[in-house]
């Protein structure tokens, strides 16, 4: 169950790095339906992480990683009018290089872009993830 959860859930988020850029996803449903964020998504029974990091951006954005480094994580927790967690997600960040495929929003996005840091303002970009994919270029950068 995602909404109104008994307890938190696990989602796997993952940097992907394109030379100056990082790949971002557009919502197509809610929790943070139409604000844009890192591709992932809930992680399922018997699968690794990593394993969940790959597949959530190949069904997201039709890219696949080169090797994954675990960079950070986050905490997601919404609230409804009433104060009651609707949502809750513990969020675990993974950052990759971008290795192939073509770029195609999946049935979960509506839209995926690469974008320049820079241009982050333009995207309404949650500031954990902004914090998350500094780490990730300061991380790939080695």
């Amino acid at each position: 169950m995602r909404e109104y959860p008994e307890a938190p859930r696990v989602g796997i988020g993952i940097v992907l790095l394109r030379g100056d850029e990082v790949l971002l996803v557009r919502r197509a449903k809610p929790p943070g339906e139409g604000r844009w964020s890192l591709p992932g998504g809930a992680q399922e029974l018997g699968e690794t992480a990593e394993a969940c990091a790959r597949r959530e951006l190949l069904e997201e954005t039709g890219l696949q990683a080169g090797p994954v480094h675990m960079v950070a994580h986050a905490d997601s927790i919404h609230r409804d009018a009433e104060g009651r967690v609707q949502y809750h997600y513990t969020i675990l960040d993974f950052a990759a290089h971008y290795e192939g495929g073509e770029l195609a929003p999946g049935d979960d996005v509506s839209e995926a872009a690469w974008v320049n840091p820079k241009r982050f303002d333009e995207y309404d970009l949650w500031l954990d993830a902004r914090r998350i994919i500094a780490l990730a270029f300061s991380q790939l950068r080695i």
